[in-house]
Parts: C-alpha cells; structure tokens; sequence
C-alpha cells in the first residue's frame, strides 16, 4: 500500500544512514526538510544537492547546529515527523569526551525536542539509538537466555569513561522518552540498529561506516581479528525501518534493527574482494583472547572491552522490526560487497 505523502524533517541529513532515509523518503512520495551543518560544504551536501534535482521542490535544505538553541525551529515549519539522526560517533575514543561526544547527542536532542514542543504540527518524532543503549557488555548476557538483547533492555552503565559512546546513546534516548511522557501531542519511537554497512550515496571517505570496512581491506586486522561478535544491518534496510516508523501510525517504542550477529572472522569471510580487483588483506584467523589482551591498545582496543567482549556472543531479537515495520533484512553478504563495489567505484579503495 502506498504511503500517505507528508512533510518529513531529517536531521543531519547528509550522514551515512541519514541520506539513505532522505532518499527512501523522497522515492516514497514524501516531501523532505533536512538539516546540515553547512549550506555551503558543497563536498559533503552534493549528493543530497543531486538528490534535489531528481525531485524537484521536494528537499528543502537548511542549516542546524546540534547545540545551537532554536536552529532547527525554521526547518520544523510545517512538518508532521522530526527523524532525529544527528548525533556523532568515533571509532577511536574522542580527544574530549563530553564535548565531542555526550553533550552533542543529550544536549542535541534536548535540542530538538525543544523546536517539537514550539512547533505544533509534529506529531511523532523518530530517533535514531543504537543497540549499544539496550546493553553494556557481552559478557553481561552470559546468563540470558540465547544471549539474547531485548527491545526491553537498557543499558545499565553509568559511566561515561566505559564506553562513552553506548552511555551518550542511552542517556540521549532516556532524555527523549522523558520529554515525551511530559505531553500528549507528539509519540516516540526509538530505532536501535546495530552496525551500518552497505553503499553509501556520498563519496564521503570519513563515514564511520568507511573507516570499518578499511580496517578489513587495508590490512589492519591481516593478523587476525578477536572473537567478538557484531550486530550487522544494511544502511538500506534500517533506512527503511526509520520510513516505516516514520509513517506508519500504529509503530511504537522501540526497535532493534539488525539482521544477524555474526563474528569478526565470519564477516570477513564473506567479503569477495578479489572480484572487485582489491588485494586480499583480510584476517584468516582469530587471535587468542590472551594475546589480544596484550596487543588491543595499539589496535584501539582498550583491555577493559576486551576482557568483558571478547569469546562472549551476544544476539539480538528483532522480530518485531520483521512483524511489525515489514522489513525484510538483506544477507549480510549482499550488504559487505555492495559496500565493497562502492567504495571502489568511488575510488576510495584502490583495485
């Protein structure tokens, strides 16, 4: 069944997953409001500048800073859905981590939930979590049935030095659910994938997304990889996730949004990259947990994440994402090698 047209905000719609969802949007019939940081970043809007063209007067672009009170009230004009995306991650720990990382994602979504409670037609805002907020570490789930995350589950860390990341995510959505039982107007519903992979619609190489798949293809990890295991999504699929909650009135609370857990070593296995004309740098084994212990700093691996994730599998449950939003997950191999003929065609793997 088509989808009713509305007028849609996406905010920081030039990032990796948030462009995907600024197109499944746009393809669908909706008309889209998506801030960037900068107009004028010409290198990093041109993609949704192409995306312009190909429907016209349909993306309308504005500038929005995360910590700028009342930034994001002009782009809210006439919207009915805020899809709350803009929030920053780090595959290597900041240099500071509240101002890089936890005031930007609390105190950017504080942020637009302020311009939701000014602007009086939104009625659903959609943020973008992660499953980093729903638990600390793998080895928590050791007595859980399946090792299973739930939809239920929160992240119980209260530190922000363990995992800064994860701790900026949870406390952000529990901020957004708090604002949300404070009115009756506008719902909520909290979209929780796991890590983003599959082609990007920008040639953009400083997505976390790209600096992931590097470190398989360059040789970071040709000595082996440690047994952890990682939550995988495609970018296409959990944009279509963030549409569905968007735009179907009976979505609700919170979704997981991953399509299989798999080990380091078994993604790397699924990546074909001679048939793209790329050296194969890939790992051929696992590194024991011990000497992953010694080696993990000069990896950027701290020794605390090892000993508390490594050999220690954890899945995650999510039928409802299936049941209720309709996603159908891509295999996780078509996602790694779309990934890959991307990234080349860009040029920003050598072949």
């Amino acid at each position: 069944m088509p989808e009713t047209p509305q007028r849609i905000l996406v905010t920081g719609a030039a990032g990796y997953l948030a462009s995907w969802i600024v197109e499944d949007l746009l393809r669908n019939g909706h008309t889209v409001h998506g801030t960037v940081r900068h107009l004028k970043d010409h290198s990093k809007i041109q993609h949704l500048t192409d995306l312009a063209a190909r429907y016209p007067q349909r993306l309308l672009l504005f500038e929005a800073d995360l910590l700028s009170e009342g930034s994001f009230d002009q782009a809210m004009q006439g919207c009915s859905v805020v899809i709350h995306t803009a929030s920053p991650y780090f595959l290597d720990r900041p240099r500071d981590v509240e101002q890089q990382l936890i005031q930007p994602a609390l105190g950017g979504t504080r942020n637009v939930l302020a311009a939701v409670k000014r602007t009086e037609t939104i009625k659903r805002v959609v943020l973008t979590s992660s499953i980093a907020a729903l638990y600390n570490d793998a080895c928590d789930l050791s007595g859980v049935d399946g090792q299973t995350v739930q939809e239920g589950d929160v992240n119980p860390n209260t530190r922000k030095t363990h995992n800064p990341y994860a701790y900026s995510k949870t406390i952000a959505e529990q901020a957004a659910w708090e604002e949300c039982r404070q009115q009756q107007r506008w719902d909520l519903v909290s979209m929780h994938p796991g890590a983003i992979f599959g082609p990007s619609l920008s040639k953009r190489p400083d997505a976390t997304s790209v600096g992931m798949m590097m470190q398989f293809l360059n040789g970071t990890y040709r000595q082996g990889v440690p047994r952890l295991w990682l939550g995988l999504v495609d970018v296409r699929d959990a944009a279509r996730a963030h549409v569905r909650a968007a735009t179907l009135a009976e979505a609700h609370h919170r979704y997981i949004v991953v399509a299989e857990s798999l080990r380091l070593l078994e993604i790397a296995r699924l990546m074909r990259v001679r048939e793209f004309g790329v050296e194969d740098k890939l790992p051929q084994a696992e590194v024991p947990k011990g000497l992953m212990w010694l080696m993990g700093p000069m990896v950027g691996l701290q020794r605390r994440y090892i000993a508390r994730n490594v050999n220690f599998p954890v899945h995650f449950n999510n039928q409802r994402s299936q049941t209720e939003l309709g996603v159908h997950y891509r295999a996780p191999a078509e996602t790694l090698n779309d990934h890959i003929r991307q990234l080349v065609g860009d040029g920003l793997i050598r072949a």
